[in-house]
């Protein structure tokens, strides 16, 4: 007879459904983790004007300051998910913080736009690994019919940094300095780290083998759907990065008033990522095709909206909530991908982030060229519209697959899966954001609280 399944602190025995002690302080700490990273990863747009000045570069240049740290993202999501995967999940996270806080604070203490690009590319490179790896540390807290719920926890804190951490860093800038946003940012970056240091909870080695990842690399469908992030989401960075520009000298809109349009952004976010996963969990390509005409539409209308106030609210409440694209495109890596689904997952962060540099740098370009700061729009709404390219080629060879009686999938006369629809780079086996057969509730019952 089985032994039984021990109650430990933060654990949850049997169905799931009956908790132990409430995992309040994991969830909390990643999620302040995850509110660090999102401020970051934005909070450097709203300010930018104020860091050209200090640096002593015009505003295009200091866009590539946003660049660097999407670069950082890019290159650290998939390597450190790959060279961390056996490290237990408590001291990677914990690492991840730190090198992240440190790397911020010398941003804070950069003397010029070299330093600062080395600060930035360093700080982006854990941004990736820490998500997917939170993502698996909050759904061992819970049982397995609780974890897509544990991983909306965590992730709130991108959503939150969009609607509070952005507008408080361009506060902080105006009010203080930017070095003081960095400090913050840094400092909370440690607090959390702090808690995951306190938490209850047994470490748990993730210990897998994601070489065996590689094989979703050879389904052309995974390739076009992180291509349509790449490049439809440039659309929504390249007005974005210089919004804060715009906003005071094509809308004169007072500075005071800045923080107030991003926390619009924000809000345009969050109600985008809340509608968009009951479509996509339905149709999840042809979402992504209405999320990008959307964008393209809202990107096209911004140089007539940035004159008036009004307007420019409503217009950058829409692009906000384009990034709704990423939940998506998530749930369409989930359908391609078959059984290997972390390195996609892993690499949809590094797709995002491609965009986060082709944008700014696309904007950059046009506004160096003397186009204003509204060129920002068209430029945005091309990308999108080559997204829509791509998009289509992928919904064109779905189709014809279809009509061969093939399957985009990878699989093919199998049960229906239950899936979960939360993004988990990082880590092989059952996990969030992973498609797993139902008889997986028994089998990971006893793990639910290892951490």
């Amino acid at each position: 007879m089985p032994a039984p399944i021990p109650r430990t602190a933060g654990s949850i025995a049997g169905s799931g459904d009956r908790a132990g002690p409430k995992p309040g302080l994991v969830l909390a700490a990643l999620c302040l983790g995850a509110f660090s990273f999102g401020t970051a990863e934005f909070s450097v747009m709203s300010f930018l004007p104020q860091l050209a000045r200090d640096m002593q570069v015009s505003e295009p240049r200091a866009g590539q300051f946003v660049s660097a740290y999407a670069l950082g993202v890019v290159v650290g999501a998939p390597s450190i998910t790959v060279l961390s995967a056996a490290l237990p999940r408590r001291g990677l996270l914990v690492a991840l913080l730190g090198w992240f806080a440190i790397s911020t604070c010398l941003g804070a203490m950069a003397a010029g736009h070299g330093q600062m690009m080395a600060a930035r590319f360093a700080a982006g490179l854990p941004h990736g690994a820490y998500l997917g790896a939170a993502a698996l540390a909050a759904a061992a807290q819970v049982g397995p019919r609780r974890r897509a719920w544990a991983v909306s926890r965590v992730f709130l804190g991108l959503t939150i940094a969009t609607l509070v951490g952005v507008p408080l860093a361009s506060w902080l800038s105006q009010a203080l300095s930017w070095r003081s946003a960095f400090l913050v940012v840094s400092g909370l970056a440690t607090v959390s780290a702090l808690l995951l240091v306190l938490a209850p909870g047994s470490p748990d080695p993730a210990g897998g083998r994601p070489w065996g990842e590689l094989r979703a690399l050879a389904k052309a469908q995974v390739w076009l759907t992180l291509a349509i992030g790449a490049i439809g989401f440039g659309g929504m960075f390249a007005v974005y990065a210089f919004l804060a520009s715009t906003l005071t000298d094509v809308t004169r809109l007072e500075p005071h008033l800045v923080p107030v349009m991003f926390g619009v952004f924000g809000l345009g976010l969050t109600v985008g990522n809340i509608v968009a996963p009951s479509f996509a969990d339905r149709a999840p390509l042809p979402s992504a095709g209405a999320v990008l005409l959307w964008s393209l539409i809202a990107l096209a209308i911004f140089p007539l909206a940035a004159r008036s106030p009004v307007w420019v609210g409503i217009d950058v409440f829409l692009i906000g909530g384009s990034q709704a694209l990423g939940v998506v495109l998530q749930t369409r890596l989930m359908e391609v991908s078959g059984d290997a689904q972390a390195l996609p997952a892993a690499l949809n962060h590094s797709a995002f982030n491609i965009a986060n540099a082709i944008g700014p740098a696309a904007g950059g370009v046009a506004i160096s060229h003397g186009l204003g700061w509204t060129a920002t729009g068209p430029v945005g709404a091309a990308l999108a519209a080559c997204g829509l390219l791509v998009w289509l080629f992928s919904t064109g060879l779905e189709h014809r697959r279809s009509g061969r009686g093939g399957s985009t999938g990878g699989t093919r006369g199998t049960r229906v899966p239950r899936t979960m629809p939360t993004p988990t780079p990082g880590a092989p086996g059952p996990g969030p954001g992973r498609i797993e057969p139902a008889s997986a509730d028994r089998r990971e019952n006893g793990r639910a609280g290892r951490f």
